[in-house]
């Protein structure tokens, strides 16, 4: 005699619902054929137009046997199919799958230089902190709440008028200490980008617009038609640069020519003239600062070969 081991269940249950999940799509296909076919159907239910009917009950007994789904078909409002399965005896529902939104993330590519025409308290709320910039091209297709890079500084548009090409973003007092953005005054040039779409090409690297830290240029020096950029930072962000990684200043996608001492805790990258062209790095001079984010990548590498890990490997 042979016996049914207990995953077996699983799979006839899984079967079961298969067979009702693609009769009920049958039904679908049908409704969206007959609604291209007729005008008329446009005034009439769903179930009317397809003659629904609930599904065999040979069917419905059999998955309600090897279930705790009870199978509870409404058709009568045409539900999506993931609201005609409801639990029985227990807390467990289908509900429609959401599509989580996009999370903000830029490429390190500035698309334009802006210029700030006031910082400081809001204009409308005297309790906030805000900043109000000069744009064009960052100001195509942008929506209250979108993302843009502000020296690699990912804030949010709170407010924007298309005609005058202005914009304001909200600061917060944690963004204000770890960036430079203190720095900055109207009339100040910054670099601005706009957070990805699903179609944007990757130029750079993955930036997050989320700083680190910021860095002193040290040294500036002219090769041909390159730039060297020295840049000293703390120990703390200058532990995940490394040579010939990425890093972003001022939200500017660059590689690292040459690592320094760790006493020194200085890098140099080197721009060439196009780059020099569309970015703010170049109005700099020795002694200002810049925002630094580092490759996410080496946090972590980190975290994995922490303490922890290493001590759960040598076990």
């Amino acid at each position: 005699m042979l016996s049914v081991m207990p995953h077996s269940f699983i799979y006839i249950e899984l079967l079961l619902i298969s067979i009702y999940v693609i009769e009920s799509n049958i039904r679908l296909i049908e409704l969206l054929l007959k609604m291209s076919i007729s005008s008329a159907c446009s005034s009439t239910s769903v179930s009317k137009i397809l003659n629904l009917s609930p599904p065999k009950a040979s069917i419905l007994n059999s998955l309600n046997s090897f279930t705790h789904l009870k199978v509870t078909p409404n058709l009568k409002t045409s539900p999506s199919l993931s609201l005609l399965f409801k639990a029985h005896n227990s807390s467990f529902q289908f509900t429609p799958i959401k599509h989580n939104q996009i999370q903000s993330m830029f490429t390190g590519i500035v698309e334009e230089v802006g210029e700030i025409k006031h910082i400081g308290l809001s204009q409308s709320n005297d309790s906030s902190f805000s900043i109000k910039i000069k744009g064009s091209t960052v100001l195509q297709g942008i929506n209250l709440g979108d993302s843009i890079a502000i020296n690699g500084t990912c804030l949010t548009v709170t407010e924007y008028n298309s005609k005058s090409s202005e914009f304001t973003v909200g600061v917060s007092p944690e963004t204000l200490r770890l960036t430079t953005l203190t720095d900055m005054e109207p009339g100040s040039m910054i670099n601005l980008e706009r957070a990805v779409t699903p179609t944007t090409r990757m130029g750079g690297h993955f930036v997050q617009g989320h700083v680190d830290g910021t860095g002193e240029i040290v040294e500036v020096e002219r090769e041909g038609n390159s730039l060297w950029f020295k840049i000293k930072t703390t120990p703390e962000v200058f532990k995940y640069i490394v040579a010939k990684g990425f890093v972003a200043i001022d939200g500017t996608s660059l590689t690292v020519v040459k690592v320094f001492d760790a006493t020194e805790c200085c890098f140099n990258i080197m721009m060439v003239e196009y780059t020099q062209q569309n970015v703010v790095m170049p109005l700099k001079k020795v002694g200002d600062k810049v925002n630094l984010e580092v490759d996410i990548l080496g946090k972590y590498v980190e975290k994995l070969l922490g303490a922890e890990f290493v001590g759960a490997v040598n076990k």
